[in-house]
């Protein structure tokens, strides 16, 4: 079975994370954010809701709390509003008969971030997330207008930050960058308020007594005040991640939300199959720090890497699977080892101390990204030293020059996106040149670029700075020995990864010397396709042995499990 979103509903969704306009995108695309819905194609989708009235004034919805759905307006009017750091109202919209109220929250049933109340006496037809789904599928065409208004709303609420948290700190806070980047990243508005920028930040510190140290600090939509939170506090003070069931049973549970793991998804889910999918970070992992990817298929002009990923991560919503992101997996537990049947499944233990189940696990946790073996690298890191290279740490490097270490396509990518926003480039490879382990096309347009220098056999020995800002790279020459000091504030850093693969410890899956995970004919002659050394265990993408490390593969190997997974689903029940 092979059901993917129209390709014009793809197409918007690009604008999730790449969403900078001349114009905001709600005087552009206005008729199809906030389409009118005839009377036919209302009674056509009647039947996946129920009808709910409301008095004039009521709240309908409320920022930071979990609506009942998406809502579509027969009699009446209601009045969507957004409310900002200084908790003052201001108008999205106002709807009439035959529009629907929602956005993409609605699809997940995650809390409403805008506020909605009625204007008059109203009534309208409430469709409940799952059965929202249920619209998008078994309508297609209608489904696909819902869905591009779902996705634009969202887009809109980007380009104002609107619905979302405010971060109250200083640009160049490493601890801002990580919530700016972590909230960028997972496609959520948020407002960033810098104190020696802008007087509202210094009215809302002095309102909430904050100390100079304990910057940043957050403002949920509900009213929460957070100092110095981490992802998965703020995730959850914002509704991203809500309590996961330790009753359930998912037929399948999927670690790693990049390209393999959304692939498992989407493909798992529109075949029926109950999906969990588990990411520490954000979706899309390393294929979502790729600025521009050129050679996937289908794509003649390429695509960010965030872009394609957003389309996978709201295709898998739209079939239903669940997502809970940041959720950091922190063991596998087997059944055998427990003492209880294959019947049983697997129990994963996250890192937050609750526990989920699943009848199979796919690992998809991809590889973590090598530091480099400086000492005080971690002084810089956030805040100087990057690992990918976004909007957010182009705009902090804007018109300097910067370092960036690497020789593969990711480093590629990243340096041709940033010699379009910086002043120039210094990329360090300790090989020869690209030829060995760059795509011809990557090679060719970094040599066509004036700023972008290659500085062969070479690497990094020093960094100089204080108070976590860089101020200095010292690089030294692999074949003389002589070094070169350059003053450099921002460097990037895209030297390879590791597998992810330390949580599997307790279950003791096999690995090979390198630590990633052996599958099928890598550990017996006939032993089933992309299987690993635990039944109902499966590996897919960067973390496999002998996977081919591209998007295209990894998706492709996100679709090839499902099968493999139906295959042992059917088999009969003996041991894990």
């Amino acid at each position: 079975m092979n059901v993917q979103i129209p390709s014009r509903v793809a197409d918007d969704q690009t604008a999730i994370l790449t969403h900078s306009r001349a114009m905001a995108i709600i005087d552009t695309r206005r008729d199809q954010m906030f389409p009118i819905l005839k009377p036919e194609e209302i009674d056509r989708i009647r039947r996946f809701g129920d009808i709910a009235h409301a008095r004039a004034g009521a709240v309908l919805a409320k920022a930071g709390e979990v609506s009942p759905g998406v809502m579509v307006v027969l009699e009446g009017a209601a009045r969507v509003t957004r409310r900002d750091a200084l908790d003052e109202t201001h108008l999205i919209v106002e709807h009439g008969p035959g529009a629907f109220i929602g956005e993409l929250a609605q699809l997940s049933g995650r809390p409403s971030l805008v506020d909605v109340h009625a204007v008059t006496d109203l009534e309208v037809l409430r469709i409940k997330p799952e059965r929202l789904r249920a619209v998008l599928i078994a309508e297609a065409e209608l489904g696909e207008r819902i869905m591009r208004a779902l996705i634009l709303r969202r887009v809109g609420l980007l380009e104002t930050g609107a619905g979302g948290p405010v971060i109250i700190g200083r640009a160049a806070d490493g601890e801002v960058i990580r919530l700016s980047g972590f909230l960028g990243r997972n496609g959520h508005p948020y407002k960033h308020l810098d104190p020696d920028a802008v007087d509202c930040a210094k009215v809302l510190i002095e309102r909430f007594s904050v100390d100079e140290a304990e910057l940043p600090i957050v403002l949920c939509p509900g009213g929460q005040l957070l100092r110095h939170p981490s992802n998965a506090e703020l995730a959850r003070c914002i509704g991203m991640v809500g309590d996961l069931d330790p009753r359930r049973v998912y037929d399948v549970a999927v670690v790693g939300a990049g390209p393999a793991g959304l692939a498992t998804a989407v493909y798992a889910a529109s075949e029926g199959l109950s999906v969990l999918v588990l990411d520490t970070r954000a979706f899309g992992g390393q294929a979502g720090a790729s600025a521009r990817i050129e050679n996937y298929l289908g794509f003649p002009t390429g695509v960010s890497g965030m872009a394609l990923m957003a389309r996978a991560y709201n295709q898998a919503q739209k079939f239903g699977a669940n997502l809970a992101i940041p959720d950091e997996v922190a063991s596998l537990e087997c059944a055998a080892d427990a003492g209880q049947s294959a019947l049983d499944g697997y129990h994963l233990k996250l890192v937050s101390g609750e526990t989920t189940q699943a009848r199979t696990v796919v690992i998809a946790s991809g590889a973590r990204y090598r530091r480099l073996d400086v000492a005080n690298l971690d002084q810089f890191e956030g805040s100087s030293v990057h690992y990918w290279a976004s909007p957010l740490e182009a705009k902090l490097c804007a018109g300097q020059e910067v370092a960036l270490v690497g020789a593969g396509n990711s480093a590629g990518q990243a340096a041709v996106y940033l010699a379009s926003q910086v002043k120039k480039v210094w990329l360090l490879i300790r090989g020869k040149s690209l030829d060995a382990s760059m795509s011809r096309y990557l090679i060719d347009r970094i040599k066509s670029l004036p700023n972008i220098e290659i500085v062969a056999r070479n690497e990094i020995v020093e960094l100089e700075g204080e108070d976590g800002q860089l101020r200095a790279i010292r690089h030294r020459d692999l074949d003389t020995g002589e070094q070169v000091r350059c003053e450099i504030s921002h460097l990037f850093l895209f030297i390879g990864a590791a597998p992810n693969t330390a949580w599997l410890n307790e279950c003791r899956v096999e690995l090979d010397n390198h630590g990633f995970v052996r599958t099928g004919q890598d550990l017996a002659p006939g032993h089933p396709s992309l299987q690993t050394s635990r039944h109902g265990v499966f590996a897919i993408g960067d973390v496999r042995a002998g996977s081919v490390k591209r998007v295209a593969a990894a998706v492709g190997e996100g679709a090839q499990v499902v099968a493999a997974i139906h295959a042992y689903l059917a088999e009969p029940v003996t041991t894990a």
